[in-house]
């Protein structure tokens, strides 16, 4: 089972914790600037556009990647996603068949990604790569892969939990960081900051101020007939991901009556127990279940777990680029396509 990362990588002060555990922190630092240093990263003959996170766990990376083949799609290209495909297990490189495949063989954001565009999971990113040069494509995105040196690209994206940020600046297991903050931002061109609607963009700490690249701000909204069909619903909310109190914040301010939250660790793995206790809570409430897409696409359509799947609502969100934000953003869209 995947843990939670520790609270304490969150706080703003250093504890004694995250000082005993600076020197492994260190070693992990350094092992990621050496695969770096000594990489002959493969150049593919499309242009790659990465969207990644700095830190640990999920920031929302999938809504913002879907956002962008959007995009991309609404100008007439063709994008293709390539992703690790976390939990799954298929032989690499594998275009993902959203209608067969399971996320136990592919992982859950394989098969969100693989309803928009073509999609490879491979943790060999050069070797995925080549799979999406045969399609007829014009770019590549990358969901995740900002640490991974095994491909070059042209246009890299971090994106920011306004909540989490870079937690205590630390590199793990002292911190969430996923290599050295310095190292990372020198190859990154932009951060997007995605918020949920309303939300405002938070005071970066200074370490993040120094970034001199443009700063993004997305916001995640909720589709609109899910929304109003929430308003008012007594719902049992439950959630695998990066920070699942996204999922019942968001259906609070929708006016859901969230009578009982139940949060897991991203990309967890339900059991049939879970499954029997939220089914029995959504009765005991007379109270509908209500989850994220990425956790309802780990949910299989047999057994126990399928009658939580079809008991389940989910609850689509999209990250949208709005102003000035959207306008530097399809500026660097058009910049990288035009280097392809």
């Amino acid at each position: 089972m995947r843990l939670e990362p520790p609270s304490w990588w969150y706080r703003e002060d250093v504890t004694l914790m995250a000082r005993l555990l600076s020197p492994a922190a260190a070693l992990v630092a350094a092992a990621s600037r050496r695969r770096f240093d000594q990489s002959k990263p493969y150049r593919s003959s499309l242009p790659v556009l990465c969207v990644g996170n700095l830190t640990v766990g999920g920031a929302g990376k999938t809504p913002v990647a879907l956002a962008l083949a959007g995009l991309l799609q609404a100008a007439r290209r063709k994008p293709g996603f390539l992703t690790r495909g976390f939990g799954g297990h298929v032989p690499e490189p594998h275009q993902v068949d959203a209608s067969r495949d399971t996320a136990a063989a592919v992982g859950d954001e394989a098969l969100l990604l693989a309803k928009m565009a073509p999609t490879v999971v491979a943790r060999d990113r050069a070797a995925g790569a080549k799979v999406l040069e045969a399609l007829g494509l014009d770019l590549i995105v990358m969901d995740d892969g900002l640490q991974n040196p095994g491909l070059a690209k042209q246009l890299s994206l971090a994106v920011l939990d306004p909540q989490r940020l870079i937690g205590n600046g630390l590199v793990m297991p002292a911190g969430p960081l996923r290599a050295d903050l310095a190292e990372q931002l020198r190859r990154t061109h932009a951060l997007v900051v995605l918020c949920a609607a309303r939300e405002q963009l938070p005071d970066l700490p200074p370490a993040l101020r120094a970034f001199t690249g443009p700063v993004l701000r997305a916001e995640l909204r909720a589709d609109m007939a899910s929304a109003a069909s929430l308003n008012g619903q007594r719902v049992v909310a439950y959630a695998g991901i990066g920070r699942p109190s996204k999922l019942f914040e968001t259906l609070r301010a929708l006016g859901a009556d969230v009578v009982a939250e139940t949060p897991f660790p991203d990309h967890h793995p339900f059991t049939v127990a879970e499954a029997d206790r939220l089914l029995q809570q959504s009765d005991a409430h007379r109270a509908i279940l209500v989850t994220t897409e990425k956790d309802l696409a780990r949910l299989p359509s047999t057994g126990r777990l399928a009658d939580l799947k079809h008991a389940s609502a989910a609850l689509p969100v999209t990250a949208q680029f709005a102003g000035r934000d959207f306008d530097r953003l399809v500026s660097m869209l058009e910049l990288l396509l035009s280097r392809g």
